[in-house]
């Protein structure tokens, strides 16, 4: 291992480990949402639930004559009132990286509908009408993405940047201003080890504080190739350690083919990926109705959906969910090779709501970008039905004086909490007896007991919370 692996790795044992002396995790005041088992020590009659995102209206059809079924790899940006879309247009099917491809721009007020300028920065059979921000540029419009680096003190010029390229040509780094003008960090590839034939994502770590890419690598499991998400890590964007091998825990091998993991804006300790899970062979619609459809033949003979993967920093993912969190859904037409891939980044497209995207109807006509929509922070939840149930955090230390909690009950359902001493014995004053219930459906609300109005004099010492909850979920909680 080398040096630069040892600190990477250290960074995220830091935060997923009991703080040194307290034998508690520290979270001080950040919000911790329950995506994963992080901090859950138990659980009875309750469990950790997917939530099931929205489905919403297109937020754009690719329908223009440099875009078209082959459009794909999608990025959406939020950069201040603006929402930017980042694409490959594609018309036809044909090798990655050829000369075909695009990269394209559009850009939204609300994050609903989006627009394409007309950026006259490239020709297209004679007209620069168009929204190209890169043409003629094989083979890097095959998967360009794009992001905003959150470094501090980054070069004004450098503030956006992206990675693209193939096998081939390795991965090569870009840089921007403004988003739309691109050029090239260097002429040499950052990153060559890889396959590379999808998003190769790259951002800044707050937490880790190094730059972190997620790539397309395969590894072969049990004689067969699968498709594989590996990691390295960077100071300066342009100098990669050695790629490593993410790990699932003991989830089953699956061909997962854009991971699109990036830091919870709301969290950016925790990230979330929205991978593409990508079933070979898995045939669901007919040759018929493929015909009558106008599927392209090369893509109707396999199928996909998107699971919810998470993790912490490091080189390693937690699968807390082997179920799909978006299905293809109602409609032969979304049962197709590489459609339902999710865009990179979720995005807050309301007061109490989030969105992410994903590409319908994938070499077919009608190709377009579907928006899907979830309440802000509602990813998953310890949920407990009708019956009750409860959960019990590891010990932990804090900062603030209220329990925040986003969650959601039913009429007749309820969420109580207890503060307890790491032994598991009920401090006095926050016992479930003196718990007030917690009733509706709130973002965010302070917890409340009978007793002593704040949790200020527990602050800074290790304590666990217990959460009883009948017909409810708690989503998240943060201490302010």
């Amino acid at each position: 291992m080398t040096r630069r692996e040892f600190t990477a790795t250290a960074a995220a044992l830091a935060l997923a480990l009991p703080a040194s002396g307290q034998g508690a995790i520290e979270i001080g005041s950040r919000r911790e949402l329950f995506v994963d088992r992080f901090l859950i020590d138990r659980m009875t009659g309750a469990e950790l639930a997917l939530q099931t995102p929205r489905r919403e209206s297109t937020a754009i059809t690719l329908d223009k004559p440099w875009e078209g079924q082959f459009s794909n790899y999608v990025t959406v940006i939020h950069d201040g009132d603006e929402f930017r879309l980042y694409y490959r247009g594609l018309p036809e099917s044909g090798k990655d990286g050829s000369a075909a491809e695009s990269t394209c721009y559009a850009v939204s007020k609300d994050g609903k509908q989006f627009t394409r300028p007309d950026l006259e920065l490239f020709e297209y059979k004679y007209s620069r009408k168009n929204n190209m921000i890169l043409s003629g540029m094989a083979p890097f419009s095959s998967n360009f993405s794009p992001v905003i680096d959150t470094k501090p003190g980054v070069a004004a010029e450098q503030r956006y940047k992206a990675l693209a390229g193939t096998r081939t040509s390795g991965l090569v780094a870009f840089q921007s201003a403004d988003g739309i003008r691109w050029k090239k960090m260097r002429e040499e590839p950052v990153f060559r080890a890889g396959a590379f034939d999808s998003q190769n994502l790259a951002f800044w770590s707050e937490c880790e504080q190094k730059y972190v890419m997620y790539f397309r690598t395969f590894k072969v499991v049990s004689g067969k190739r699968v498709r594989w998400i590996s990691r390295t890590t960077s100071d300066d964007f342009l100098n990669w350690s050695a790629g490593v091998e993410m790990t699932f825990g003991d989830a089953p091998p699956e061909h997962l083919y854009v991971n699109q993991t990036h830091p919870y804006f709301r969290a950016p300790h925790q990230y979330i990926a929205l991978a593409a899970r990508f079933m070979p062979g898995r045939q669901v619609m007919s040759d018929d109705e493929a015909k009558g459809l106008g599927v392209n033949p090369g893509y109707y003979k396999d199928c996909a959906d998107a699971v919810l993967i998470t993790s912490r920093g490091g080189t390693a993912y937690e699968r807390a969910f082997l179920e799909a969190f978006l299905r293809p859904g109602l409609g032969v037409e979304n049962w197709v090779s590489r459609n339902n891939y999710p865009a990179l980044n979720t995005v807050q497209t309301g007061p109490a709501e989030i969105s992410f995207y994903t590409l319908s109807n994938y070499g077919q006509p009608g190709t377009h970008l579907r928006r899907y929509s979830l309440v802000l922070d509602r990813f998953a939840s310890i949920h407990a039905g009708y019956l009750s149930g409860e959960a019990v955090t590891k010990p932990l230390t804090f900062a603030g004086s209220q329990l925040l909690l986003n969650y959601a009950t039913s009429a007749p359902g309820g969420v109580r909490v207890e503060i307890q001493e790491p032994d598991g014995r009920a401090i006095p004053g926050f016992a479930l007896g003196d718990s007030v219930e917690m009733i509706g459906d709130q973002i965010e609300r302070a917890a409340r007991w009978k007793g002593p109005a704040d949790v200020a004099s527990l602050a800074g010492k290790p304590v666990r919370l217990r959460f009883v909850l009948k017909d409810a979920d708690v989503f998240a909680l943060r201490f302010a």
